[in-house]
């Protein structure tokens, strides 16, 4: 969110959305002046907006503005393309502010509506990436008034921003759901101060500590809730820190969802929607092992017979830009210390989407999506890793090798070169809504996945008659690799398999 100073104020775009950024400022009287709209339109430039004068166009008229010391830029263009937002980054900074702030893209305002506390300083992912697709959140939100909706994982990347966009949802609850607390205080906080703002509208915030690998108290917890669709993001991610703690891995994201999917079906949960990720295909880590078997899952629960009043689904994915523990953040803090940035090889490529874009597709496929369903986000090309980086040092006015050295550490277990999207067999066809398909398709091999969950269970709960193959991940990278066939028991994959 935003951080305030008070001072002189730009604002680019003298829209709907730049005017009520204008408005609001002015009624508060403390988050400084607004000096002036800046803008492209030739049929408001020279106007004045409530007394605002508009000048433009922005590039010619930037170099000529006599700026002060702590004048700042706000971009009020929720539309602008990724390349438009470019130039704009370009010519402010040349002109010489030293903040510019943006609003969220056009995903996260609703019918022209934005609030200042929705700015925040412009970023790497802004600027990254293809343009996000446009979804009108308040008709695809329909579905979910007066509900009360559950999301797993809340505090973290994507749970956090599916939590901000379900503002604008007019759900009667919202259950932030998360075993750290700070996580969970964090985003419930956010989500307060977002609404006293005037964002979205009153949904009733309930935050929620627990743990998914309780089955007793999942239970317990659901029948409380009453809820009537579940949102889940939860699960432990990062790959390289799963393959040295692969049970854990296994008993959070594995036996978790299993005790949570159990809890839906009891307690008659209307709408399951799973989140999942390009890495459960042909897996080569117990991350990707872990949200394959999840899928399993998912899907399975759709085709039991006491589920024909539920719907169970799941949205698949790949990387998101910005989140917690990625690629860019990590590129970010070795650039502010100068360098080397560590990438694995290169030519990794992997694919890309901002995270407001992933969550408004992920909450549009909640609502137009069928029980027993795997959904794919379309992700455009997949982009070099090292292209990513020579950018992201360019965005911070520097030059790759040059200023800020790249080098290469290779492969790390359970790493690929490539990831897909979906396995051979699986075929991936258009829906009627933009960037949301459906994956269709027989898979070749059935994995009987009572006797997984029998085999790995002794593995992840103590059980006093087979008390030797507790935390043995040695024998869980056993089972697993025996029963998925892509699973290489943590070796790296060079050739994308």
């Amino acid at each position: 969110m935003a951080t305030f100073k008070s001072g002189r104020l730009y604002i680019v775009g003298a829209g709907f959305a730049g005017q009520t950024l204008a408005n609001e400022i002015k009624s508060k009287g403390i988050f400084g002046e607004v000096v002036a709209f800046l803008d492209d339109d030739k049929e408001k430039i020279g106007r004045r907006l409530d007394d605002i004068p508009v000048l433009g166009p922005i590039r010619d008229v930037a170099r000529l503005l006599r700026l002060q010391s702590g004048d700042e830029a706000i971009i009020a263009i929720p539309g602008a393309g990724r390349e438009y937002l470019k130039e704009l980054y370009d010519v402010l900074k040349s002109a010489g502010f030293e903040s510019i702030r943006i609003l969220p893209g056009i995903s996260q305002i609703i019918e022209g509506e934005a609030h200042l506390i929705q700015t925040r300083s412009i970023d790497p992912q802004d600027l990254l990436g293809r343009t996000p697709v446009a979804v009108n959140l308040r008709e695809s939100l329909k579905y979910l008034r007066g509900k009360r909706v559950m999301v797993t994982g809340a505090g973290g990347s994507i749970g956090s921003e599916i939590s901000r966009q379900l503002l604008s949802a007019g759900a009667s609850r919202l259950y932030l759901f998360g075993h750290g607390e700070n996580s969970i205080y964090q985003i419930d906080k956010e989500l307060r101060i977002l609404q006293e703002e005037g964002v979205g509208e009153k949904a009733v915030l309930v935050p929620i500590i627990g743990d998914l690998k309780d089955s007793d108290y999942m239970d317990w917890i659901l029948a409380q809730m009453k809820a009537d669709v579940i949102f889940h993001t939860a699960a432990y991610k990062h790959v390289p820190m799963m393959e040295e703690n692969p049970v854990a891995a296994i008993e959070n994201n594995f036996f978790g969802t299993d005790n949570l999917i159990a809890a839906a079906k009891k307690h008659k949960v209307k709408r399951f929607v799973h989140i999942t990720t390009d890495k459960a295909v042909e897996p080569a880590s117990v991350y990707g092992v872990s949200k394959f078997l999840c899928e399993g899952l998912v899907l399975e629960a759709a085709r039991e017979p006491d589920s024909s009043s539920l719907s169970f689904m799941a949205v698949r994915f790949a990387n998101v830009l910005g989140s917690r523990g990625s690629i860019m953040p990590l590129f970010q803090k070795q650039i502010e210390k100068g360098g080397p940035l560590t990438i694995t090889h290169p030519e990794m490529r992997r694919w890309f989407m901002t995270i407001p874009e992933a969550c408004s597709l992920v909450l549009k496929a909640g609502g137009v999506g069928e029980n027993g369903a795997l959904y794919l986000l379309d992700m455009g090309e997949p982009v070099k890793i090292r292209d990513l980086a020579e950018q992201m040092i360019r965005f911070y006015g520097l030059e790759p090798v040059e200023d800020i050295d790249i080098e290469y550490v290779g492969l790390r277990p359970g790493e690929k070169l490539d990831e897909k999207l979906v396995w051979d067999w699986e075929i991936p066809k258009p829906t009627d809504y933009n960037r949301i398909l459906k994956v269709g398709g027989n898979e070749p091999y059935k994995i009987n996945f009572m006797m997984i969950k029998e085999l790995l269970r002794p593995v992840c709960r103590y059980d006093p008659s087979q008390a030797e193959k507790y935390r043995d991940s040695k024998l869980l990278k056993d089972i697993l690799s025996q029963y998925i066939q892509s699973y290489t028991n943590g070796k790296a994959m060079d050739k994308g398999k």
